[in-house]
């Protein structure tokens, strides 16, 4: 599992070797093709990929992601995240993570169905054992994972489903919830700024952005800037966020008029006092990491900061709030629905938003205290908690 760097983890946790070696490559993987016949001729035939990293805190949580660049590769990875991510928050789950190998937006509302149901034909060992429990990830949502329910019956083999089906009411925002506390918290916590005076640039408009944006802004945070793939737009006074949600929600990207126009690579370097990276992979890099002027960084997608780009940010004084701590408000969430599911208990959305919220500040002041006690950055500290879980639970269940 490539995304975790012992040699700077070695000094801090004691990692046996036996526990290196089942912490270097996944626990298991499978690939399979999903084929379909959409009538005549119309043959469609993909890749898919699930990859279970490690189970020994629990069943392999993690969502599917449906995009026609998704590989074995970066499925690998983002499983091996949610393994770190479950033991940071202190949830009885293992990191594990599919794919699926289409662009979403070409299928009708049918063909996705299909396609979903095909998925749990392939998978439904695992879903029905309760081994593997999916949610929505980039391409799939809510709508998607009723399917799966409606295929296993069972309803915590998924997820981020509807609530009306079985879902979870505030699990659709849990996520942004979660990166919109960890900011204000270290805001507060570590650079004695109140949220209602900070400035904040939020690259990613999707379900993480927006949501994040919409909580900072109830917050009193200014937002100055924000984006999705088409481009980005800015305003130094501040962004109407309520506005830009609603009018994003109806057209499927931001209004023009909304601000200034500006590029992704801009956004990542203004001026603003927090900078949420909440679209994708690897956006802050060697290249581009010495211009970024924000002083503290929360990363709302998995995985946007290169390791090269953190050596650069720590040198800068730039305090990063990893992805393992910052966003697992969702997979909080699905704690919360799963338990629900297995027990048929109600739950508000306030009792969702309580347990993000004291899941991120618990395991945020582990993370600050292990970083003072280690002088090390918060994300090595993060990953000093998550091996220190993992790695004795594997002692503990007899692994090695």
């Amino acid at each position: 599992m490539p995304s975790l760097d012992f040699d700077a983890l070695r000094g801090h946790v004691d990692i046996p070797k036996n526990a290196e070696r089942l912490l270097s490559r996944s626990e298991k993987e499978i690939t399979f093709s999903l084929n379909l016949n959409m009538g005549g001729d119309d043959l469609l035939e993909t890749s898919a990929y699930v990859v279970f990293a490690n189970t020994c805190r629990g069943p392999a949580k993690g969502g599917i992601r449906m995009a026609s660049n998704v590989t074995l590769a970066e499925v690998r990875d983002l499983a091996e995240r949610m393994t770190w991510k479950t033991a940071v928050a202190g949830l009885p789950f293992g990191g594990g993570k599919s794919g699926i190998c289409l662009d979403p937006k070409t299928l009708t509302r049918f063909q996705k169905t299909a396609v979903m149901k095909e998925f749990v034909h392939v998978l439904g060992l695992e879903l029905r054992s309760g081994f593997y429990i999916p949610a929505p990830d980039m391409g799939t949502g809510p709508s998607d994972m009723a399917v799966i329910y409606g295929e296993t019956h069972i309803p915590e083999s998924v997820t981020g489903k509807p609530p009306r089906v079985g879902g979870l009411p505030g699990r659709r925002e849990a996520t942004g919830r979660g990166v919109a506390h960890c900011a204000e918290v270290a805001l507060r916590e570590l650079l004695s700024i109140e949220p209602c005076k900070a400035t904040v640039a939020v690259q990613g408009f999707g379900n993480v952005g927006s949501w994040t944006c919409r909580f900072l802004h109830d917050a009193g945070a200014k937002i100055v800037a924000v984006s999705d793939e088409y481009g980005a737009i800015y305003n130094e006074n501040g962004l109407d966020i309520p506005d830009l949600m609603a009018r994003a929600a109806s057209t499927g990207q931001l209004p023009e008029d909304g601000g200034e126009s500006i590029t992704n690579e801009q956004l990542l370097t203004l001026d603003a006092d927090v900078l949420v990276p909440a679209a994708c992979e690897d956006q802050i890099t060697g290249a581009n990491a010495a211009d970024v002027k924000a002083r503290l960084i929360v990363e709302g997608a998995n995985g946007p900061t290169t390791r090269e780009a953190d050596r650069i940010l720590e040198e800068n004084g730039v305090l990063v709030m990893p992805d393992i701590l910052a966003n697992c408000g969702g997979v909080v969430a699905s704690y919360v629905e799963w338990r629900q599911g297995k027990s048929g208990s109600i739950t508000e959305a306030s009792e969702t938003y309580r347990t993000v919220t004291e899941r991120i500040e618990k395991a945020l002041a582990q993370v600050v205290t292990v970083a003072s006690e280690h002088k090390i950055s918060y994300r090595t500290a993060a990953e000093v908690l998550a091996v220190s879980e993992v790695v004795a639970a594997m002692q503990e269940r007899g692994w090695m």
